[in-house]
């Protein structure tokens, strides 16, 4: 198995916890579904601090020789401000940024519980 990925899972969960990606945690997705591999999931406390944080993860990649595949401030849901969830998808690594409202609303640590929890902890209430 390439360890590549998971080193880079947790490289940027630890960069989004260095720039203050608030209750950061990265969860191994392998043995739940074949679409990605890791999550990862900051709250973030304001738009400019949600920005700080994207520009953060495409410097990563753009060091890394990495993709994003695609991004969005919006997810399919018209009641969501662009400010509250933006997503992140690298392939095998997707990456939640979230206000603390939205991400109580989902709670996709609950929703994916059984996904070891890599970095971060579990209780982020």
């Amino acid at each position: 198995m390439d360890d590549t990925l998971q080193i880079n899972a947790l490289e940027l969960g630890k960069l989004l916890s260095n720039h203050n990606g608030l209750n950061v945690v990265v969860m191994d997705m392998r043995s739940l579904n074949f679409w990605t591999d890791f999550f990862i999931i900051a709250t973030v406390n304001s738009n400019t601090h949600l920005s700080g944080l994207e520009r953060h993860i495409k410097d990563y990649t753009r060091e890394k020789d990495m993709d994003i595949l695609h991004r969005s401030k919006r997810p399919d849901n018209k009641e969501l401000s662009s400010e509250e969830w933006s997503l992140v998808d690298l392939g095998g690594i997707v990456i939640h940024l979230m206000t603390a409202k939205i991400r109580k609303f989902f709670e996709l640590e609950r929703l994916w519980g059984a996904a070891p929890i890599i970095f971060g902890e579990a209780d982020q209430t």
